[in-house]
Order: structure tokens, then C-alpha cells, then sequence
């Protein structure tokens, strides 16, 4: 048995992010429906914003969904269903069968493909965040010398922060508290001649991903007929 049903459920889902967007997927209430059964098998239902969204997008949604309720205590089965998509007949046959996104569209693709398209959008993710950080601290007065020597331990602790260390660790870079707090792609510490040049452009990945998850929200609420208001994940 799952302890707190769906709540818990939801709970777990709020560490699946939109790769593209780096936003939960509950936050951008792509969950429409959550069952639990007493003996712990949950089914999940996913929905997107339009049905031609990407289907490499929606295979890691739905299979990291997948992966984050496997990993509950008490749960004994998962099914999650990417519902009205045009490749979702093939996404969930895939994810009933335990197969990967290559199984799911043989001969198209391969995981290593996959891996590759994840770690570019944690790449963006990690500079959009850091971009709001760093915008944040020099509109609040801070000194370029100074932002550009602070660690990660001296970053507030907000959400922007700690998701770019949870990035920095996905992605294998330097994530412990006396790491540089901006680093660029790569991992090299923004200099601080450097910081404002760097800041620009990571500015503009920052709007794009910001312009990007209103665009999708727009869409979801259109589509689905949601009140623009309202915060509740599932619709009732």
C-alpha cells in the first residue's frame, strides 16, 4: 500500500521535469489523472500541450514518470499513459513492455541519441538558472568581482539554486560547496571579465526557455479548457 495515495504520488512527480522546459511536470499540470489502487498499483495519465509535441520529449516524461513511482515504497505495479499524442500508441506500448525510446521507434533512433539530446537541455537548464541568479544579484547592487567569486555554498538558498546543483550533478560537473557558483556549459568558471559577456547570452537561453513554458501553458489551457487560475495539477 501506497502511504498518502495520490498526494504521495504526485509528490514523486514533482522531480520529473520537462526536458525542454526544466519545469516539473506537475507544475505545468501535464498530469491529468492519478489512481491508486489498496494493493499499490498506480496508473497515471500524462497530457500535453498539443499532440505533435516531440515524442523524444514525451518518451523521457513518461519514462521518467515511470521510473520516479517504481521507486515509491508500497507501490507493486506502475502504468503511465501518454494520452492523445500522435506517436503515443507506440510511447506506450514501449513503456508497458519495459523497452527504451529506440524499442518504441526501431530502426529511427538510438538510446545513445537520446542520452546525448538530455544532457544538451540540462546544459540549457543549468545556464537559464544560472542567468536568474546572477541577474538577480547584480540588480540587488553586487559587484561583478563579486558575484563572479562566489561558490555555490554562498548562493541563496532558493529553488534556482538548488536545481543548478542537482544540474551540475546530472550532468558530472563540479557541484560541492566550494565550487565556483557560475560555470559555463562545460563546467569552467565564468572569470569575471568574462561574467557580463557570458551573462548576456545566457540571458537570451533564459527568455527563450521562459518564453517557451508560457507558449506550452497557453496551449495546455486552450486544449484542455483549464482555468487559467486555478493551480490544481488534475482537474476535477
Amino acid at each position: 500500500m501506497i502511504q498518502g495515495g495520490c498526494a504521495q504520488v504526485l509528490a514523486a512527480l514533482d522531480d520529473v521535469y520537462d526536458p525542454e522546459l526544466d519545469e516539473p511536470i506537475t507544475a505545468l499540470r501535464f498530469v491529468s489523472s492519478c489512481e491508486v489502487s489498496p494493493d499499490g498499483d498506480v496508473d497515471v495519465r500524462l497530457r500535453l500541450p498539443t499532440p505533435q509535441c516531440a515524442p523524444n520529449f514525451a518518451y523521457l516524461m513518461a519514462a521518467d514518470a515511470r521510473d520516479a513511482l517504481r521507486r515509491l515504497p508500497g507501490v507493486r505495479d506502475v502504468s503511465v499513459v501518454l494520452e492523445d499524442h500522435y506517436t503515443g500508441k507506440e510511447i506506450n506500448e514501449s513503456l508497458r513492455g519495459g523497452g527504451g525510446f529506440a524499442q518504441a521507434f526501431p530502426g529511427e533512433t538510438d538510446e545513445t541519441d537520446l542520452v546525448a539530446l538530455r544532457n544538451l537541455f540540462l546544459r540549457k537548464a543549468l545556464v537559464a538558472r544560472q542567468a536568474r541568479i546572477c541577474e538577480s544579484m547584480l540588480a540587488d547592487g553586487a559587484g561583478v568581482e563579486a558575484v563572479a567569486s562566489l561558490t555555490l555554498a554562498q548562493l541563496p538558498d532558493a529553488p534556482d539554486a538548488r536545481r543548478c546543483r542537482e544540474l551540475r550533478a546530472r550532468l558530472g560537473l563540479a557541484a560541492a560547496d566550494d565550487a565556483p557558483a557560475f560555470v559555463t556549459p562545460g563546467g569552467e568558471a565564468v572569470a569575471a571579465q568574462d561574467l557580463r559577456g557570458w551573462l548576456r547570452t545566457a540571458r537570451l537561453v533564459r527568455m527563450s526557455l521562459e518564453a517557451n513554458g508560457g507558449i506550452c501553458r497557453s496551449l495546455l489551457r486552450h486544449r484542455h479548457g483549464l482555468d487559467a487560475t486555478s493551480e490544481e495539477m488534475i482537474e476535477s
